[in-house]
């Protein structure tokens, strides 16, 4: 017998589960040591394909290390010596709020092109988007970029229609399109089904596609089954849902609910044009972001695009049609019981198993990495600690139950070091919430920058100060979670937790307390700064205030600066309410001011004015 086979004969259940990165506890928010029931466990270990026999547990674990929170060795992600010597600024954006006299009532890849240059005009280098994953084309209301069908594909909503080659717009009606433009909302639904249409028209006049052939099926070429699968499950996920089944294949029928069938096959087979229909879609989309991306190259942007990965996909996707082997089924992933959410969070996604991952040498998270920093300058990944672990509930479970997973750190990260420096992307990790000791050292060690949300940070009644922000970190006032500054300010989110049923009468007035302090604090720093004359914090924030803000959020280290695009542009209204559904019209909410207004803008104009005197423009 071996040393580790003599090692593992000695270990219980909770040992060898920790050798798979499954420990029996974790730590929580406030420091308690929080048990994770056997039972969790087992159901993690099982989706992870470990032995459920004790016996065949230790023999399967003989050779294992469990999970370290360390570098092994020297591993670097790019991040360039002129961003460290020269900070930058940009502007963060939800793509879909874009409101313009041309597109469909959804902004697009050509309203962001020309975002890019008034951006660039005004002196930023980067424009931050909300994720551009695959979403459910045949059921537009799912309409979280955080909850996609696939993460490797594009979304076809945001192709600007009327500039692919061989558009007419013979056929599209003129006061459709200026009623979905006008709307407050995104009425996905009807976008959905208008651009369908228009590009299902231009695909079948073959002709006036010919132009981009070759390169299209260089496309095809390169992407492979992959893209042909995902393709596969658009399709089929199209015609069931005119069929009376759901956009997910969770629900279809059993001879669809795996890509490799035979009613699959046959089905591909007889659909043959419409799969490359949506093959096409991939490219069109692919072609027109690579537009933009080289597009901020040509106004001097020296970052550029700056993506946002998910930590997760939805269960019943094309991701987990097309390769269920790497993702651990029957398992969500959300996050712990804490202080903000009493009873945990849900969020709904699947994650990747780390066991298929390394089978795999780490391939499949090589090229979702890879396929979101091809057009990326910067790479933001939602809830950095998933590269170390993940909170895992076993499904029909609450939270409460809940356990961690922890995943092969080094791996996880000499991936994104590769693929970072092949790609001249910057990496920055979204590290808010349940953060492990060390973790911020780690990522701090890899060239990973943080992320510091103005709104969290500390807030001292001396004065709120960002001198102690990190250097290697994106600074912000706040996040797509939380409203924009004007509404934050008032304690609108607090009004709508209450109203909504988020949260309780005591707790809402402890928090209205804890955000005039806040308020406070703010005034106070501003003030003690030079930035600001009143030293009193009301509750209706003035311009002067709002431009004070910005110019302290300017001064802090941070190597870079993002400015929230609602917050230039005057907005009150959140992006998206966690925990709500129907209470609130998440994803959907346009801003009021169109990007051909933008550059004109008063508050805009003064915001960006001064902030680029605190972070001067600098040669690429």
């Amino acid at each position: 017998m071996g040393k580790n086979d003599a090692t593992a004969a000695r270990f219980g259940f909770d040992d060898l589960a920790a050798l798979y990165g499954v420990p029996p506890d974790y730590e929580d928010l406030q420091s308690e040591v929080r048990p994770v029931p056997e039972e969790t466990r087992r159901r993690i270990l099982k989706a992870l394909g470990a032995p459920d026999n004790l016996n065949a547990l230790r023999q399967a674990a003989s050779e294992r290390e469990p999970p370290r929170l360390e570098l092994k060795e020297p591993t670097v992600c790019y991040l360039p010596e002129s961003l460290q010597n020269a900070p930058v600024w940009g502007i963060s954006l939800q793509l879909y709020e874009l409101k313009s006299s041309r597109n469909w009532g959804i902004g697009d890849f050509a309203d962001l092109r020309q975002i890019c240059t008034i951006a660039a005009a005004a002196g930023a280098d980067f424009i931050g988007l909300n994720p551009l994953h695959a979403l459910f084309l045949a059921e537009p209301e799912r309409c979280s970029p955080y909850s996609p069908s696939s993460r490797v594909f594009l979304n076809p909503l945001y192709i600007a229609v009327d500039q692919v080659n061989g558009f007419e717009p013979d056929g599209i009606s003129g006061a459709e399109l200026e009623r979905l433009r006008a709307a407050e909302l995104v009425d996905y639904p009807a976008v959905t089904d208008l651009k369908l249409r228009a590009l299902k028209a231009i695909w079948n006049r073959r002709s006036s596609i010919e132009k981009g052939a070759e390169e299209f099926d260089r496309f095809k070429s390169e992407h492979g089954q992959v893209l042909h699968r995902h393709a596969v499950f658009e399709t089929l996920s199209l015609h069931l849902k005119d069929s009376g089944h759901q956009s997910g294949w969770h629900h279809w029928p059993g001879e669809f609910q795996g890509w490799s069938s035979d009613g699959v096959r046959q089905f591909a087979e007889e659909h043959a044009d419409e799969v490359e229909f949506h093959q096409w879609l991939q490219w069109l989309a692919a072609k027109q972001l690579a537009e933009v991306t080289d597009h901020t190259r040509e106004v001097g942007m020296k970052i550029g695009l700056y993506f946002d990965l998910a930590v997760g996909e939805a269960p019943d996707g094309s991701s987990t049609w097309c390769t269920p082997e790497l993702g651990l089924q029957g398992l969500r992933v959300g996050a712990p019981p804490d202080v903000f959410s009493t009873s945990g969070q849900d969020w709904g996604l699947i994650a990747l198993s780390p066991q298929a991952l390394q089978e795999q040498g780490m391939k499949p998270y090589r090229e979702l990495i890879d396929a979101s920093m091809r057009y990326a300058g910067a790479l933001r990944i939602d809830h950095a600690m998933g590269i170390w672990q993940l909170f895992l509930l076993p499904e029909g479970e609450t939270p409460a139950v809940g356990g961690y997973l922890r995943y092969p750190f080094q791996d996880m990260v000499s991936v994104l070091a590769e693929v970072s420096h092949a790609r001249r992307s910057v990496v920055i990790g979204e590290d808010l919430g349940n953060v492990p000791d060390g973790f911020r050292d780690v990522m701090e060690e890899a060239q990973i920058l943080g992320y510091r949300v103005l709104y969290f940070e500390e807030a001292d009644p001396e004065g709120f100060d960002v001198s102690n922000i990190i250097r290697l970190s994106l600074a912000c006032l706040s996040t797509h979670d939380l409203p924009p500054l004007i509404g934050w300010w008032r304690g609108d989110d607090i009004d709508l937790a209450l109203k909504v049923g988020l949260t309780e009468p005591v707790a809402a007035e402890k928090a209205r307390e804890e955000r005039a302090q806040r308020r406070q604090s703010f005034v106070t720093g501003l003030a003690g700064a030079g930035l600001l004359e009143q030293n009193d914090a009301d509750e209706k924030i003035s311009e002067e205030a709002v431009i004070a803000i910005h110019r302290l959020l300017a001064r802090s280290p941070s190597v870079m600066v993002a400015l929230r695009l609602a917050d230039l542009v005057g907005e009150d209204q959140p992006t998206n309410v966690p925990g709500t559904s129907d209470a609130y019209p998440n994803w959907r909410r346009k801003l009021s001011v169109p990007v051909e207004e933008l550059a004109g803008s008063r508050l805009f104009r003064r915001i960006v004015e001064a902030v680029a005197a605190v972070r001067p423009k600098t040669s690429l």
